[in-house]
């Protein structure tokens, strides 16, 4: 590889910021923010919205969209034409 030129690649935690679950991975992403973890090590934390602790496709709980109120909207506005 050559010098200088890739970013440093180094162990992270992200943080799942609406279930506050963390897990450790290798990044190249960087925070100013840090975390001491179970065994004792500072990591820097990237905090995300969703991961599969609060992914509905993994926890299996779907949210019900209103899929009539919208095909009445679609209707309403197209009929029109």
């Amino acid at each position: 590889m050559k010098k200088d030129i890739h970013p440093e690649y180094r162990e992270v935690v992200f943080q799942d910021t609406t279930s506050d679950f963390k897990f450790i991975t290798r990044s190249t992403m960087t925070s100013n923010e840090t975390v001491t973890m179970e065994d004792g090590k500072t990591y820097p934390v990237i905090k995300v919205e969703v991961s599969s602790q609060s992914h509905p496709f993994y926890t299996g709980k779907n949210v019900l969209l209103d899929t009539a109120g919208r095909v009445e909207k679609f209707r309403n506005r197209y009929q029109k034409k």
